[in-house]
């Protein structure tokens, strides 16, 4: 396995190949991602396990996600039996993707206890309402808090399913390898993280407009949608950052289960 440096410019070509994959497969990829959503529904109804374990598969889900898009990108259509690549893998990369999920159980609990240091109790609100314009600004610097402090956990995430997967990394350096190729190729994600903001902000800011148009003002039902949408493309986008920042597996893996080609002719592989 080598760690591929990219020019910063990749970054918008990673969120350019999300959407245009996403497009070829709308349906396929839209669906999967509801799927896993539905899943996720069903587990966290069952008592005390169900939450935890819907956390621990998260993982694999991402590895599912990103199998996909390597269907769609090369023209397949993806079926819904992708979601289940993880436990199809052999009992070596499915513990160690059961490790990923433990680990990210343990993180998770604990960025949310150090969310909830700085967080002000959210004042009572009915239910029954829809939500306002003032609710939703009340909330924004919570949510921009808890963005910041789930970054570093979506730093170390982001390529160790596909590490573990493709490349039967263990837990541990697949974590630690997740982290030097952000690290190394930091121009590129920063550019990929700013670009995906602008798309999603523009998109909003459409809806927004069409809403204008039509004399009704913007509602959850409305938006919505537009977040779901931009969230599937960006998670579509994930596979080829992994793509190309990793190259070449290592020899002992299996025929049957290469990893993706690199596609990025402009990188330097180091």
């Amino acid at each position: 396995m080598k760690l591929n440096i990219v020019p910063a410019r990749t970054g918008i070509q990673w969120v350019k190949l999300g959407i245009q994959t996403f497009f070829r497969q709308p349906l396929a990829l839209a669906g999967l991602f509801f799927m896993y959503f539905a899943a996720t529904l069903v587990l966290f109804s069952l008592p005390v396990i169900g939450p935890i374990l819907s956390v621990v598969l998260m993982p694999a889900a991402t590895l599912g996600i990103m199998v996909a898009t390597e269907h769609a990108a090369a023209g397949r259509f993806p079926m819904p039996s992708v979601l289940l690549t993880a436990f199809r893998a052999g009992r070596q990369r499915l513990r160690a993707m059961l490790v990923l999920g433990v680990v990210y159980v343990v993180a998770s609990g604990a960025i949310m206890l150090l969310a909830s240091l700085f967080m002000a109790p959210a004042p009572a609100a009915d239910p029954a309402a829809a939500p306002t314009r003032e609710d939703v600004l009340r909330a924004a610097p919570t949510m921009l808090l808890l963005a910041l402090v789930q970054s570093p956990m979506s730093i170390l995430f982001a390529h160790a399913p596909a590490l573990v997967h493709w490349h039967g990394v263990s837990p541990g350096k697949a974590l630690f390898f997740s982290v030097v190729a952000f690290w190394r190729n930091l121009g590129a994600f920063a550019l990929y993280a700013v670009t995906w903001l602008l798309v999603g902000f523009s998109l909003l800011a459409l809806v927004s407009l069409l809403f204008a148009v039509f004399s009704t003002a913007p509602s959850l039902q409305g938006v919505a949608p537009v977040a779901l949408l931009v969230s599937v493309m960006v998670i579509t986008s994930l596979y080829f950052t992994y793509r190309d920042c990793f190259s070449e597996s290592d020899p002992g893996l299996p025929a049957d289960n290469p990893p993706p080609p690199n596609g990025n002719p402009d990188g330097e592989q180091r």
